[in-house]
């Protein structure tokens, strides 16, 4: 019997290509076809352990391009689609937020719209055969803003994006929903906290202080250093991506966190201190880099997650410490 098939969009990103890994490992009976741009922000070689499985199929191409997307849909025969293509670097959506526009919400709606095509005859009424097809929309704790010093982020909270990469994200998010409540598609979300773990790319914050320490660089730390982010283990998000995917309700939204709320200058000191033991410096300490950089603009403040609808309901939780997995971070790099 042939296996089933399901897209994968950003799956030779930083948690994509985790999630295939993970996922083929853990589903012999399904085949996943693998759409990349391969920008910079491709980690081909975190995808070592199944870029020549057949259970997986890698091209390289462009969430936007209708006319491919819709061949993929005819040649495999989707059966889900899990969407993690996105741009997602803070930054670069200041310097150039066209690109965030064009990919995360045109990109989106391309993926929705042809999914919609294959498996509904019309609103609520999926085509048959096609009643059991999901698409999953991977999406960002930054869609809610920022919160003050208490409080947490929840699958009601209002949405404020306050940079063009959250309020492309944002925009994304809305057009799932309201496949959802005009067409009866069956669409999941899922918001997570900042990811981190092997393999990340190197301009994110964890991977940039470990590189510029070991590099002798300054390491730095944009206003005070107190802004608050949560930090999921992305091995921890892979395994709760699954069951979203599997089990989760169509139509809702589920918040992934990883109960590891902290400043960025805690990271820092954390790392750095780690650093001391494992590979110390020839003078001096790793911290004496620490360099206070002008603010982002827009920066908010602070993010925390409840994740207590995806623990009820599909019984999932954080099951790495963030001591180990920095740990795990760190040897991946040295």
């Amino acid at each position: 019997m042939p296996r089933k098939s399901i897209l994968i969009t950003g799956g030779a990103g930083f948690i994509g290509s985790n999630f295939v890994t993970k996922f083929i490992k853990n589903n012999p009976d399904i085949h996943v076809v693998n759409l990349d741009l391969m920008t910079y922000a491709a980690e081909i070689t975190n995808l070592s352990k199944v870029i020549n499985s057949e259970q997986h199929t890698l091209i390289k191409g462009d969430i936007c391009n209708r006319k491919l997307v819709e061949q993929l849909f005819e040649k495999y025969d989707f059966s889900g689609v899990i969407h993690f293509a996105a741009e997602s670097h803070v930054d670069n959506s200041i310097t150039g937020p066209e690109a965030f526009i064009k990919t995360n919400i045109a990109g989106t709606f391309t993926l929705l719209d042809t999914a919609r095509k294959f498996w509904m005859d019309e609103p609520f009424k999926p085509k048959k055969g096609y009643s059991d097809c999901k698409f999953h929309h991977i999406s960002t704790d930054e869609v809610y803003g920022s919160l003050g010093n208490t409080g947490f982020f929840t699958e009601q909270t209002p949405y404020a994006p306050n940079s063009p990469y959250s309020a492309s994200k944002a925009s994304s998010d809305l057009i799932v929903r309201s496949y959802f409540h005009t067409y009866g598609m069956n669409v999941v979300t899922s918001n997570c906290s900042n990811n981190f773990g092997p393999g990340q790319h190197k301009e994110k914050l964890i991977p940039t202080i470990i590189n510029n320490a070991l590099s002798e660089m300054p390491i730095p730390i944009y206003g005070d250093g107190n802004n608050i982010r949560d930090w999921l283990y992305v091995k921890d998000h892979c395994s709760a991506i699954e069951l979203v995917f599997k089990k989760g309700r169509a139509g809702e939204t589920y918040n992934i966190g990883g109960d590891n709320e902290k400043t960025n200058i805690q990271i820092v000191k954390e790392i750095c201190k780690k650093l001391d033991s494992i590979k110390p410096r020839r003078t001096g300490k790793y911290s004496d880099l620490i360099t206070f950089v002008k603010d982002r603009p827009g920066h908010d403040k602070r993010y925390a997650i409840d994740s207590s609808k995806i623990k009820k309901e599909l019984k999932w939780k954080p099951e790495t410490s963030f001591e180990e997995a920095i740990l795990k971070t760190i040897s991946s790099i040295l």
